[in-house]
């Protein structure tokens, strides 16, 4: 089936809910945490189900309409994100080690980092890095433009930088 192809029998749906649902519940589980992402995610495909013939292949990709209808689940979650921030905001984590590699981020500075970006910040920013959804298809999940979440993206990362930057930093 391609991502094109009409969604409306059940046992296409079945193949679009097989191919997608791994990538929907990643990208709830790291907005919401794993204890709702099953259940947010199933219902991303409940809701997509039910809105199967509305699905017009012409407006855009089904992978970015399924984040779409996923990020406005998400959306109604937002309390609990936010809760679920600044409960990372306060974890008393161990300095990071450093490697090789660049410094691992610990969660707590990540959780108050995210706290303090807007909900249309946070969205193409947890799209992009979550989702691994690229410029165009984060403007069709949410129905904005391109140049929105170049913005938004940007934005994002001003605010990111004063908080993540000094790990990144420290010796």
């Amino acid at each position: 089936m391609t991502e094109a192809a009409p969604v409306t029998g059940s046992d296409r749906f079945t193949e679009v809910h097989d191919r997608h649902f791994a990538e929907i519940y990643r990208y709830v589980a790291g907005r919401l945490g794993a204890q709702v992402a099953e259940d947010v995610a199933a219902e991303t495909f409940l809701v997509a189900f039910d809105r199967r013939r509305t699905f017009d292949p012409a407006r855009g990709d089904l992978r970015a309409w399924l984040f779409g209808i996923a990020t406005n689940l998400v959306s109604r979650h937002r309390r609990k994100e936010a809760r679920h921030y600044r409960a990372l905001s306060r974890l008393d984590a161990p300095r990071p080690h450093e490697g090789h590699e660049n410094r691992v981020v610990v969660a707590g500075q990540l959780g108050k980092a995210l706290s303090r970006l807007t909900s249309g910040e946070r969205d193409v920013l947890l799209l992009v890095a979550l989702a691994d959804l690229g410029y165009a298809e984060v403007a069709e999940a949410l129905g904005i433009s391109p140049g929105t979440v170049g913005s938004r993206l940007t934005r994002a990362r001003k605010k990111l930088t004063p908080v993540l930057a000094p790990e990144a930093t420290d010796e």
